[in-house]
């Protein structure tokens, strides 16, 4: 991975250029496309369109400069969608479908899937269809996966006592050894939990963990106050209460780690090449499972981004169904996960292209351990659905920053009082 970082915006220049002389010829398709997190998916998107030019040299890819994040690209679809400036493609994160569906902006892919000849062997499969569907229909195929592990800097276990063969599996085991990292010294953190990921992703990871659920069943009321939040809520504030956790933002939580002053940092597998670049060597790091994972029940939300269909033109749709295809086919997801930190959904790209990559990068290969334990990153229903997001930041928050770290079932309760207020009233 190299070291000197292009701006997203020259980066997609040069994603679009490289596909350029193929979508140059008279009559060209031009697709327009769009994703998130320059940094992280650039040099990907550049590299697959280079692929694709090679094998659709009638359809011209035009990359527009990359989303801030998953809200900003949301919130600029929807925007989108009123002053028709929409692009063909946009690539959005997987709690985001539900909205633009809702919304009548995505276009379902059935017709096109149906349409196509031995999409199993491809590795295209139903679990693949069933994280984009809403309301029985495919409306986005899943691109990059990420899951939430843990990193681990060996140096410090060892200096703290630990067994760098025996990483905890428990919250109770990661605390216990963060506390003894965290004497070590002045300058060293026990632990970091990116808390404040998009989407609330890390409030929901350790509530499907403990088999719980955030609405129930007809989304009509708050679940996350039973028994999965409650120790949700208490594990965040023991971090901080137990194990000196600092109040650090995500870049500074990851820069801090790869500066080596971290014992084990909890964020998502898509930071892993980016991590590990900064570390450079500096220390032996190991990416371990997350933690206390209730078996049988337990479960963790995928992370992660999908390529959804937002052309109005049917011609347009084509083109972006054979981009779509490509990009989430076994060359296009093999090339993102080579490139990223992600897992690819796609079966033989794992299976076929990947097979000796996690062999020589098993860091990579402990998020792809924990996918039979995937579900849904949740997306709360109704007008309110981003702003509850928000506000359940903003209760975290008032636990990572210490203001009510000694009162979790309090923040708790807080929490589910202001997140049912915002919540669709069903009719009776």
């Amino acid at each position: 991975m190299s070291k000197h970082i292009l701006s997203p915006r020259l980066l997609a220049g040069a994603a679009a250029a490289a596909v350029m002389a193929a979508g140059s010829a008279w009559g060209a398709t031009e697709v327009v496309v769009q994703y998130p997190y320059g940094e992280l998916f650039n040099e990907t998107h550049k590299q697959i369109a280079a692929e694709f030019a090679k094998v659709q040299p009638d359809i011209k890819l035009t990359f527009r400069a990359a989303y801030d994040s998953y809200e900003e690209g949301t919130q600029k679809i929807l925007r989108e969608a009123v002053t028709n400036q929409l692009p063909d493609v946009t690539f959005q994160g997987l709690n985001r479908v539900r909205i633009l569906v809702d919304r009548g902006i995505a276009a379902p892919m059935d017709d096109y899937i149906k349409a196509e000849k031995d999409f199993e062997k491809e590795g295209f499969h139903q679990a693949m269809f069933d994280i984009g569907m809403q309301n029985g229909k495919v409306y986005a195929l899943p691109f990059a996966i990420s899951l939430p592990i843990t990193y681990w800097n060996l140096d410090l276990v060892k200096q703290a006592g630990g067994d760098p063969e025996k990483l905890p599996t428990t919250w109770d085991g990661v605390i216990d050894l963060a506390k003894k990292i965290d004497a070590l010294g002045p300058d060293i953190n026990g632990i970091t939990y990116v808390w404040d990921i998009t989407g609330n992703w890390l409030w929901q990871a350790p509530v499907f963990a403990q088999g719980g659920t955030m609405l129930n069943e007809d989304e009509t009321k708050v679940a996350f106050d039973g028994p999965a939040g409650q120790t949700a809520i208490k594990t965040l504030a023991r971090f901080v209460t137990e194990a000196n956790m600092p109040n650090l933002s995500q870049p500074d939580a990851r820069a801090t780690f790869a500066a080596g002053k971290t014992g084990v940092h909890i964020t998502s597998t898509s930071d892993l090449n980016k991590t590990t670049g900064m570390i450079d060597g500096k220390f032996t790091l190991k990416t371990h499972v997350f933690p206390d994972v209730k078996e049988g029940v337990g479960r963790l939300p995928a992370g992660g981004n999908v390529a959804m269909i937002v052309a109005k033109d049917e011609e347009k749709r084509k083109a972006a169904w054979q981009f779509v295809k490509f990009a989430t086919g076994p060359l296009g997801a093999a090339i993102m996960a080579k490139t990223t930190g992600y897992m690819p959904p796609n079966k033989v790209a794992n299976e076929v292209h990947l097979k000796d990559f996690y062999e020589k990068n098993p860091n990579n290969y402990t998020a792809v351990r924990q996918l039979p334990i995937l579900t849904k990153w949740y997306a709360f229903p109704g007008e309110n659905g981003l702003k509850i997001t928000d506000v359940i930041k903003d209760h975290m928050n008032s636990i990572v920053t210490r203001d009510r770290a000694n009162e979790p079932e309090k923040v708790l309760e807080d929490m589910t009082r202001d997140v049912q207020k915002l919540l669709p009233k069903k009719a009776s």
